[in-house]
């Protein structure tokens, strides 16, 4: 509980990291390069290396994430980021918890199950009421809600194949270790390949290596944190507490960015809190 509530602020604190004054795709591609050289040595040097079966897992770990990273950017680039964001959220933990019974054999009890539909409820409540005072985008919003829901449903294929993955090798710290560098690796470069104009344009570069060395180390403690979740107890809970990161984004935003919350927002999030404790303490 503890690792996915703490996967969950740290998610919160990547995706603020993300926004500002660079571009959303070179913020990410100096977050995952940062987290890939901080895993490189610790990959190589320090960790028991892979057994032989864990390369097919790590080719499919590369594939999953570089799908869900694409559709994820072509989710914010079609659609306001405070309607489609709660959506991934939102329909993420409820693929997770059927990929879970499917892949795991979890089983939610009806409590359970309730405790779902009221986080479901605040974080779609969330998407209904920013949609209501959106004013930009409206065009490609249909688009941008198919692809949200697509990226929604990567996040549950994700979490569950990393925790197939984590639960699939003697040391725990192995997979995390190549995981990060491969999926860092990897991305980055095709990233800096595919977006050169936008590289192209960078000035401060100090001022970017800074955002990713702290959003990679972010980065390590959050995925870390739930994959490390998933391996100790059940898939399905800590998807669903993970997506409390939508509260505490909230308050990121409120405290460190001055945005406003207001009464309605501050009870969609209560919802999702609620639905969160209620999963937890009824299994």
């Amino acid at each position: 509980m503890v690792l996915a509530l703490l996967a969950a602020v740290l998610h919160a604190l990547f995706g603020a990291l993300q926004k500002g004054r660079y571009d959303p795709w070179i913020s990410r591609m100096a977050m995952d390069a940062s987290y890939g050289l901080i895993a490189l040595p610790f990959a190589l040097f320090v960790v028991p290396r892979p057994e032989p079966h864990m390369w097919p897992i790590f080719g499919g770990v590369f594939v999953i994430h570089l799908t869900y990273k694409l559709a994820q950017g072509a989710t914010y680039t079609k659609g306001a980021f405070t309607v489609v964001y709660p959506v991934v959220r939102g329909t993420g933990p409820l693929f997770a918890v059927i990929g879970a019974s499917i892949v795991f054999g979890e089983v939610f009890t009806p409590v359970q199950w309730m405790g779902v539909a009221v986080l479901l409820t605040g974080i779609f409540g969330l998407a209904v009421y920013n949609f209501v005072f959106l004013d930009v985008q409206r065009d490609s919003l249909p688009q941008a809600l198919a692809l949200a829901v697509l990226t929604g449903l990567l996040v549950a294929v994700y979490t569950t194949f990393d925790a197939y993955g984590i639960r699939a090798t003697a040391d725990p710290f192995t997979f995390l270790a190549w995981f990060f560098m491969i999926d860092g690796l990897t991305f980055s470069p095709l990233v800096a390949i595919f977006h050169r104009r936008a590289v192209a344009r960078i000035v401060d570069w100090p001022g970017l290596v800074r955002r990713g060395m702290l959003g990679g180390v972010v980065a390590i403690g959050s995925f870390g944190s739930i994959m490390l979740a998933t391996r100790l107890d059940k898939v399905g809970e800590a998807a669903v507490l993970r997506e409390t990161s939508t509260v505490f984004a909230a308050a990121i935003g409120y405290l460190l960015l001055g945005e406003k919350v207001g009464p309605r927002r501050l009870a969609l999030m209560s919802l999702i809190a609620l639905g969160a404790v209620i999963v937890e303490f009824s299994g």
